[in-house]
């Protein structure tokens, strides 16, 4: 794939606009699993219609447009040449389309989608010792935390961060982190079925608060820097009506801004269906699941 910035050369900034792209590596696997989970949910939307709801297919085909919309749109284009793009595109991979694809409850429409002998085969190599020991150590909060903290603060690094706007195999690995670490953060937090309830719900909110408390403080560093962080920035021409410094402050805060509303939401959304609950229905909640399958009931 050609650099973004070689198709904005000689270019007004209404052309970029209009940059959308055709990325294989993106646009494929997305057609795959819309194709797979609206296959699955007309499936098990029969057989368990309290759980998977003409909703939900609405929320995963949301969350699947989140991700081209980061990364086939011009934001990937412009991403190389304002920081407000490139933070908008994090965002998308990182608080939108994660929690959206998790709120679809997406892991039984997608097996039910399968073919019978790949799904037997995914059924077996999950069983398995090996995988079996991945999946639980993913699936425990403290290290989802702190994966997706590493990830964030370590991409932030100038270092890296420069190296991905200048080299595209660099920055489709960084898209890569973020999205993957976003998807094993959410998770606990969601917790969409049949997914197994590792922590108590109350445990959340802090692991909501503290991951908002980090990415504040990166935004207030991005926010309020009086210098430009990030070398590559400061040598692409300015196409735009903004110097490196004012650009890389309106991104610090839309990170501040609209990048902290889904931790917000969450937590609020916690505060709502954990503490202000009554003690009663929260133990029918914990007890109703895991009497039936041993799992945590659907968002």
């Amino acid at each position: 794939m050609s650099h973004p910035s070689a198709a904005l050369a000689g270019s007004g900034p209404e052309v970029g606009l209009l940059a959308w792209t055709f990325e294989p590596a993106v646009v494929v696997p997305v057609i795959a699993a819309a194709a797979l989970y609206l296959r699955g949910w007309s499936r098990v939307s029969r057989r368990m219609p309290e759980r998977f709801g003409a909703r939900h297919p609405v929320i995963f085909a949301a969350g699947l447009a989140s991700v081209v919309l980061a990364l086939c749109s011009p934001l990937d284009a412009l991403a190389h040449d304002l920081a407000l793009a490139h933070m908008i595109q994090h965002l998308l991979l990182m608080v939108v389309a994660p929690p959206l694809l998790w709120m679809s409850a997406p892991v039984a429409p997608i097996l039910s989608g399968l073919p019978k002998p790949i799904r037997r085969a995914v059924v077996l190599a999950l069983a398995a010792a090996p995988l079996r020991m991945l999946t639980r150590l993913l699936a425990d909060p403290r290290v989802s935390w702190a994966a997706f903290v590493l990830v964030f603060w370590g991409w932030h690094l100038p270092a890296l961060y420069d190296r991905a706007l200048r080299v595209d195999a660099w920055h489709h690995v960084q898209h890569l982190c973020f999205f993957s670490s976003a998807v094993l953060f959410w998770r606990p937090v969601i917790l969409s079925w049949p997914a197994r309830l590792v922590w108590p719900r109350w445990a959340m909110l802090p692991y909501v608060v503290l991951a908002e408390l980090q990415n504040a403080v990166m935004a207030a560093i991005l926010t309020f820097a009086d210098r430009v962080l990030y070398a590559a920035y400061d040598a692409v021409p300015r196409r735009w009506p903004l110097s490196a410094l004012e650009d890389q402050s309106i991104a610090g805060v839309i990170m501040w801004v609209p990048g902290s509303l889904p931790f917000l939401l969450a937590a609020l959304w916690l505060v709502m269906t954990v503490i202000v609950a009554p003690p009663a229905a929260r133990a029918t909640r914990s007890r109703t699941p895991s009497r039936r399958c041993g799992t945590a009931t659907s968002p």
